[in-house]
């Protein structure tokens, strides 16, 4: 089964309009911003959407997802002469040695712990000199700050620890932070520090001060060669929550003329009660005052000797 029915909440679909419609959509722009003329890589494609954007731009793009039936939705829905999709796992990719130019990972090492094996499959399909673009959740600020367990989730990474992991791999790594907020906003590192041309604000009428960024998720890019110079990016989020909206307001909608309808079927169905009853007891008041009056008991009185003759003929 596939569609809103069978959806867990953890995988992406293009039925869902949300802060992680934001985040995803965002990070795939910078995806397909690299992926020009190249051959290409997703890990953890999920429904292929991403994919199948990257080959809008890319030489040849491949989405590898772990779950067969999720591929093989991907393959029927998602069909390009330069895009395929393959079943397999971010410690075993099924593709050939420095065969791609980007690989693409994005929200997929929270989901195993075998990172190190991870790493070194990439390092293998990417040609020398290629690029890895990945994001990570940042375990602080994704589950320490806010207190939020992701049940889909392994093992996830403080941002030390992503850092520390490629830098085992790849020669050159450069850094971003990403921010939603009713949007999503991509902050590049320069030289391991923070962009200091951002600055942060929250607060009411009654104060306004600086606040940490506390950006949920990291955004890497890394190779053995020198690496493009990311901007500051943001992604306007209005229509996708304005989707949000539309679809719950039809969902409220829905349930309240069901309600309706249910409401007005159940009261017809007591109403029709009500009156049945209503009906029988006013002729079972009849029947009792009928019988209770003299003219009904004379009558009666005079019928009973016909009464005593039909049962003696009748037996």
């Amino acid at each position: 089964m596939t569609g809103i029915e069978s959806w867990t909440g953890e995988r992406l679909e293009t039925f869902v309009f949300n802060e992680n419609t934001i985040e995803h959509l965002h990070r795939y722009v910078i995806a397909t911003k690299l992926a020009a003329g190249k051959t290409v890589l997703d890990i953890a494609s999920g429904e292929g959407y991403g994919t199948h954007m990257i080959a809008g731009v890319a030489a040849e793009t491949v989405g590898v997802d772990i779950d067969a039936e999720t591929i093989a939705n991907a393959k029927e829905k998602y069909q390009q002469p330069n895009l395929s999709f393959k079943t397999g796992s971010a410690d075993n990719i099924p593709c050939e040695n420095d065969y791609f130019d980007l690989v693409v990972s994005f929200e997929t090492i929270e989901h195993h712990d075998r990172h190190h094996e991870m790493m070194a499959e990439i390092r293998r399909v990417l040609k020398p000199g290629g690029i890895l673009l990945i994001s990570s959740p940042d375990k602080k600020y994704y589950s320490d700050v806010t207190g939020y367990k992701n049940p889909f989730h392994v093992k996830e990474l403080y941002q030390h620890e992503f850092e520390e992991l490629l830098a085992q791999y790849f020669k050159h790594t450069s850094y971003c932070r990403q921010k939603n907020f009713i949007g999503s906003m991509i902050i590049p590192r320069f030289d391991g520090a923070e962009n200091d041309s951002v600055t942060m604000y929250n607060g009411d009428y009654e104060n306004i001060a600086t606040a940490d960024m506390g950006a949920q998720f990291l955004v890497a890019l890394a190779s053995d060669h020198e690496l493009p110079q990311l901007k500051l990016t943001l992604f306007d989020g209005q229509q996708v929550i304005q989707k949000q909206i539309d679809d719950v307001r039809e969902q409220v909608m829905a349930f309240m003329q069901q309600q309706g309808a249910d409401f007005f079927g159940k009261m017809q169905k007591e109403t029709a009660d009500q009156i049945a009853l209503a009906s029988q007891q006013a002729r079972q008041a009849e029947t009792d005052r009928l019988t209770n009056t003299h003219d009904y008991r004379v009558g009666k009185l005079l019928l009973s000797p016909l009464r005593k003759i039909k049962k003696i003929f009748h037996a």
